[in-house]
């Protein structure tokens, strides 16, 4: 992973951030890194202790959660397009780039903020937890 630049006017266009005011973006890009990274890359897993408790935002490119025998890829305009630890059960998971990306890394002290300010995550974050609740029960489909 190498750092990157997060550019107000892309961010804007990314879904999970699309309706956040002007001035709440730049809050967003204040407090949080972007990186850049590889296809296959390992973000977080089971054993990673940097960043295991942060929030992560597929910016761009494409990830993979890898929990329980199955596999959730995600694009950048999906419901798993987000993730936190905080989604899982204690099991081994992996979170593994699939193609080049850009991901946003939010210290959960900052989301959690951004979340009691009123920043609308909503419809994103709603749409990731039932996602993430049906990897959990193993209910299909998988795919909203």
């Amino acid at each position: 992973m190498k750092p990157s630049i997060t550019y107000l006017h892309l961010l804007r266009h990314t879904p999970f951030f699309a309706s956040l005011s002007t001035a709440q973006l730049r809050h967003a890009i204040d407090h949080s890194r972007e990186w850049e990274v590889a296809a296959g890359t390992p973000l977080l897993g089971t054993a990673t202790a940097e960043g295991r408790d942060d929030y992560w935002v597929l910016l761009d490119g494409g990830w993979e959660l890898r929990y329980r025998g199955q596999v959730l890829r995600s694009g950048h305009a999906d419901p798993g397009t987000w993730f936190s630890t905080t989604q899982l059960g204690p099991e081994p998971f992996e979170l593994v780039t699939n193609a080049h990306s850009y991901v946003m890394q939010i210290p959960a002290q900052d989301m959690d903020a951004m979340l009691a300010q009123g920043f609308d995550f909503t419809a994103r974050m709603d749409a990731g937890r039932a996602l993430y609740q049906r990897l959990r029960d193993g209910t299909r489909p998988l795919t909203p």
